[in-house]
């Protein structure tokens, strides 16, 4: 399934590298990805791939919102369906 991925926090050097690597770790594959530093503030929005992580989602959401703030940062998933209904107009 596809889920898209965001991330929030003050800019520092290795954030994607920190968040790919917890991603990783869960197998789930980088689809796509943006990001930006907006004055000293890191953005990133991702589309991923969930199919091969062996975690239900909810747990996955669980873990993500759990690790962001070892990482210093907001780190939050949606499936790719939600988000899109959240942002029709």
């Amino acid at each position: 399934m596809k889920a898209i991925v965001t991330v929030v926090g003050q800019d520092r050097v290795g954030i994607i590298a920190d968040v790919c690597t917890l991603l990783a770790k869960n197998n789930i594959n980088v689809l796509d990805i943006s990001q930006t530093v907006m004055q000293d503030y890191f953005t990133m929005i991702m589309m991923v791939d969930t199919e091969g992580c062996e975690l239900p989602f909810a747990a996955l959401a669980k873990l993500l919102e759990e690790e962001g703030p070892s990482l210093a940062l907001s780190i939050h998933i949606q499936r790719e369906d939600i988000f899109n209904a959240m942002h029709r107009i």
